[in-house]
């Protein structure tokens, strides 16, 4: 049988450059709408059960971010289910940055990945499942610039406003993944974390915020090219309906706790971005995000503080991202939740790596530490 590769299919993306040898490829992923980023993959290969495959994936250091490809490993399933991490290598100084996947598939079929993708059949699933729940109210709040709607679940009696919103990059799919585990402990009549949660706040759950992006296979951007989380200064109808709809109703409901949940590429550890250089936050704010931080941690030991990104001073915050853009506009605890493409340091799996069931893990984790700050809130 002749070996194929193809992307034709939700969130595909990878080309085809030529074939170097009988079970050799070389590939090139293609470039997110704005003409500015790229970095996810993802992509079938057929016909070559049994084979030892050698898949160049090539020209990364032009990539959105060539620091993620040392010490990454491409994940592949033979079923979409179950994800493993493949024999990978980085070379920087090979066809202008090569990855490359040697990997010897036991089925006809194998799925190779940036990291286990999150389909938009599986959202649809998943809005389906919640909204059948007691409680669990599902609302549109508008629609994506290819028409896909921007759903939102609401559930809660309390008068906390807490907002959870993940995939503003549409790549970062273990972001959705995360979403699954928080949807599933605060649905779940067993819990007592979700009934004190539940009694204590109102939730409004945004598990896609790109799903333009996410079917188009994009790392970053929406079908206008616009990078979301870039947008949330000044959204527009015409550029960013995703985070404009979003918004308005955040202006309607108030927020008192906003977490925006992400996947960094080069960093191999889950951690918290915070707010700390919007324009006149409080110490209060502060006070409360470290407090979360550090809550989180005790909970989840996949979860670190020491390591992250740099802090912003006071002041010279960009507003046009969602996480300072709420701490200054409502005055609220909001943060930047990171995991990782690679596997974390501080409990590597070498088989899974950072994986779905991982990211649903601390998605309950989340959740246990907002309670131990919710009454403080507002």
């Amino acid at each position: 049988m002749t070996i194929s590769i193809s992307s034709a299919f939700d969130s595909g993306n990878i080309r085809v450059l030529g074939q170097t040898g009988p079970h050799h490829f070389a590939l090139a992923i293609n470039i997110d709408a704005g003409g500015e980023f790229f970095q996810w993959f993802h992509f079938r290969v057929a016909g070559a059960k049994g084979v030892p495959l050698t898949l160049d994936i090539t020209g990364l250091q032009k990539s959105a971010y060539p620091g993620g490809w040392p010490d990454y490993q491409a994940r592949v399933s033979a079923d979409r289910q179950n994800w493993v991490q493949a024999e990978t290598s980085y070379n920087a100084g090979e066809a202008d940055g090569t990855l490359t996947i040697r990997v010897t598939p036991e089925s006809d079929y194998l799925w190779v990945a940036y990291f286990a993708p999150y389909s938009n059949e599986r959202h649809l699933d998943l809005i389906a499942r919640m909204a059948l729940q007691p409680g669990v109210e599902a609302r549109v709040l508008g629609h994506s610039l290819d028409g896909r709607p921007m759903d939102c679940l609401e559930l809660g009696e309390g008068e906390k406003q807490v907002w959870l919103y993940a995939r503003q990059h549409p790549g970062e799919t273990m972001a959705e993944w995360w979403m699954e585990g928080a949807l599933e402990e605060l649905t779940d009549p067993a819990s007592p974390l979700a009934r004190t949660l539940r009694a204590k706040a109102r939730f409004h759950i945004v598990p896609n915020m790109n799903p333009d992006g996410a079917f188009r296979g994009f790392l970053r951007t929406n079908a206008a090219g616009a990078n979301l989380n870039r947008e949330w200064a000044e959204p527009t109808a015409e550029r960013s309906p995703e985070v404009l709809c979003v918004l308005n109703r955040m202006d309607e409901t108030g927020v008192d706790f906003a977490l925006d949940v992400h996947g960094d590429e080069a960093l191999p550890h889950n951690f918290i971005a915070g707010f700390e250089g919007a324009p006149g936050v409080t110490n209060r704010q502060l006070d409360l995000l470290e407090r979360y931080k550090a809550s989180l941690a005790g909970h989840n030991p996949e979860f670190q503080t020491k390591i992250g990104y740099p802090v912003t001073p006071p002041g010279k915050a960009n507003l046009a991202m969602s996480t300072n853009q709420l701490a200054y506009r409502f005055g609220c605890v909001s943060a930047t939740l990171e995991m990782p493409f690679k596997d974390v340091l501080e409990l590597p799996d070498a088989s899974v790596g950072w994986s779905p069931a991982r990211s649903r893990h601390l998605g309950r984790a989340c959740l246990a530490a907002l309670a131990d700050i919710i009454d403080d809130l507002g």
